[in-house]
């Protein structure tokens, strides 16, 4: 399996627009975070983990032209933003897309013109399928879906194989933890160092990695606030890192 970050900011980005802190005036690469999305390569499969409003230049930027599968963790604008560029991806076949039966509603509320008794090739090509917390799989490929709470908002995580990626996330229900045991790599949200009232911090998902004990842990989904890559890296324990745009891990 290889997992590739097509992006790993928060809702607005690093930079954020207007901001002339040292992190968006950073000329490090690995301080320049489009939204968060995820490709899981395995068995010969590529799935995409939530497609955001910057998915177009992640998969041009990554050279990427062929997807098997969607899998949305939950309805806000950065993780379904980008679902109308996969036009090109689903001219000949439908795109499967999995989601929650609220989440799939959503996108049918917010793209009508896909849904449409007569569909036109112009548009995005769709297969809508429901999911819950029971595993499915993708394109072949099993899931096992991991409940996590964001603010008072339930929504997906997703285990493959040995790797699990959890973004978005403030608490992780108790029944979840024994889904994530025996981790290769666990990739997790962890926005900043302050308190946020529907995200995690850094001092959270590190308790978080700390209980779960994957072999390698990832953070992902980081705001301007968690501080330059360089800074923030050298205060991680060992099998802890910072993950960054572009970064590709086999495991």
């Amino acid at each position: 399996m290889r997992v590739l970050f097509l992006g790993t900011g928060t809702s607005t980005g690093v930079p954020e627009i207007g901001c002339q802190c040292k992190v968006c005036q950073s000329k490090d690469k690995r301080d320049k975070r489009m939204r968060s999305s995820l490709l899981v390569e395995v068995n010969g499969k590529t799935l995409l983990i939530d497609c955001g409003p910057d998915f177009r230049y992640q998969m041009l930027s990554n050279n990427i032209s062929h997807l098997d599968a969607v899998l949305i963790t939950h309805e806000h604008y950065d993780h379904v933003g980008g679902l109308d560029d996969l036009r090109p991806l689903s001219r000949d076949k439908s795109m499967a897309i999995f989601a929650e039966e609220n989440v799939l509603k959503t996108v049918q509320l917010k793209m009508p013109y896909v849904f449409r008794d007569r569909w036109h090739p112009a548009l995005p090509h769709f297969s809508l399928h429901k999911i819950d917390v029971e595993a499915f799989e993708a394109a072949t490929i099993p899931i096992i879906p991991i409940r996590v709470i964001h603010g008072h908002l339930p929504i997906l995580g997703y285990r493959i194989g040995n790797m699990a990626y959890l973004t978005d996330m403030k608490e992780l229900p108790e029944e979840e933890y024994k889904k994530l045991a025996g981790l290769d790599l666990l990739i997790l949200e962890a926005l900043r160092e302050e308190v946020h009232p529907s995200h995690e911090t850094i001092d959270e998902a590190l308790k978080k990695i700390e209980r779960i004990a994957p072999k390698q842990a990832l953070l992902t989904h980081l705001s301007h606030q968690a501080g330059l890559y360089i800074d923030t890296e050298r205060k991680l324990p060992h099998n802890v890192h910072i993950a960054y745009d572009g970064l590709s891990v086999d495991c």
